[in-house]
């Protein structure tokens, strides 16, 4: 690796050189001097990597506006009630459109747009509405296969977002990725 770094100024140097139509008249060592002082610099930026303090802020990316589907019996739309809870509901409607907002890199939260509350889940796997963004409130995003996504707590890993044949919210704990109760489509 440092020998190769070695001959990088070199190589640069023959480049200039070749592509340059004027003479060089510049003392040469001063020339060779400048480049390796340009690829010390860069060579420098490329080791490093830069750490942002982000990690702990909310929404840093593009929030998507979606409805989740899934289809589980006749076919749900997650919703969330200005009330706190967390149902499924079979035509859309106002409180089914969430805002689909990364955190973290594959770990997204849920907003219900009309009720102003975060899908959060508790660590006995129960869904709820949040006033409040805190870590409860984080999902990773999982892509499947079949092209639908599965929504674990970030928090409690192992626990999805499940909806039973009839709308209503399973708890975390008791539902798998690989049943089709956890497999949501985003929807625009």
């Amino acid at each position: 690796m440092s020998s190769s770094r070695a001959r990088l100024p070199l190589l640069l140097y023959g480049i200039l050189l070749c592509s340059s139509f004027v003479p060089v008249i510049h003392s040469t060592r001063q020339t060779i001097q400048s480049i390796g002082s340009l690829v010390q610099a860069g060579s420098n930026t490329w080791d490093k990597r830069e750490v942002l303090p982000r990690d702990g802020e909310y929404l840093l990316g593009i929030k998507r506006l979606r409805r989740l589907y899934c289809n589980v019996g006749i076919g749900f739309h997650i919703q969330v009630l200005p009330n706190g809870k967390i149902t499924g509901v079979h035509n859309e409607n106002r409180y089914s459109l969430l805002e689909i907002s990364p955190v973290e890199r594959g770990v997204v939260t849920l907003y219900g747009v009309r009720s102003g509350l975060f899908i959060a889940m508790s660590e006995k796997g129960k869904l709820y509405g949040s006033g409040h963004y805190n870590d409860e409130c984080k999902f990773k995003e999982n892509l499947l296969a079949n092209n639908y996504n599965a929504y674990e707590s970030a928090t409690y890993p192992g626990m999805y977002i499940g909806l039973s044949k009839i709308g209503k919210t399973k708890r975390g704990n008791r539902v798998t990725p690989i049943m089709t109760m956890t497999h949501f489509l985003p929807r625009t």
